[in-house]
């Protein structure tokens, strides 16, 4: 649609121009990149690659970094109208040259929400043993509940030094389950695998 802006009043003006900026930054997150990114560590790198997205025109959505032992591993989600995506990805090759990385690109849209799915937070400690995240997902998998994110790591306790292990998750649990019953039979798992664990609802 076209506007004559000389003939609206100045108010009339300031809406119209925020509802145009409000199009063309929800059309620009229509067109999403994934990048993963992983190669040996060293500074610079982030900065290089957020440069990249923003020369291109994207705007970063969401992102997970970590530094896993020597190695630098990156997820990140980007916007962008189709050139702007397609100009991020075409430099991706050079990019992987300069930074002595590997880099994988997928085109995603944004994830469908459901009111039938209830987030929740699981936090577990216990000291570092073979199995725990293999368990811990089964567990879930078997009842169909669906891991959205999860942090491990592992850590030398105070005093003694002995080696522990913590995991949190964040899990989509379908509104239809039995919450109470789901908690005991979470608790019950833990104290076989003698693992201390949280289960709560996430607060939004």
């Amino acid at each position: 649609m076209m506007v004559n802006l000389k003939t609206l009043e100045p108010a009339d003006i300031t809406d119209h121009l925020e509802y145009k900026f409000m199009n063309e930054k929800t059309a620009s997150k229509n067109n999403q990149l994934v990048l993963s990114a992983l190669g040996e560590d060293r500074p610079g790198i982030i900065d290089e690659l957020s440069r990249c997205a923003l020369d291109s025109g994207c705007t970063i959505l969401d992102s997970r970094m970590a530094v896993l032992g020597g190695d630098f591993a990156l997820l990140l989600q980007v916007g962008g109208n189709w050139n702007n995506i397609a100009k991020l990805e075409s430099q991706i090759t050079g990019l992987e040259k300069r930074l002595g990385l590997v880099i994988a690109a997928r085109r995603t849209t944004n994830r469908e929400t459901s009111n039938d799915l209830l987030p929740y937070g699981v936090e577990v400690v216990a000291l570092d043993q073979p199995g725990i995240v293999h368990n811990l997902a089964r567990f879930f998998s078997q009842r169909q509940i669906n891991i959205q994110e999860m942090i491990t790591s592992s850590y030398p306790a105070p005093h003694s030094g002995t080696a522990m292990f913590t995991v949190h998750m964040n899990v989509d649990i379908p509104a239809k389950t039995q919450i109470s019953t789901l908690r005991e039979e979470f608790m019950d798992f833990c104290d076989q695998m003698n693992l201390d664990a949280v289960i709560e609802p996430v607060k939004m």
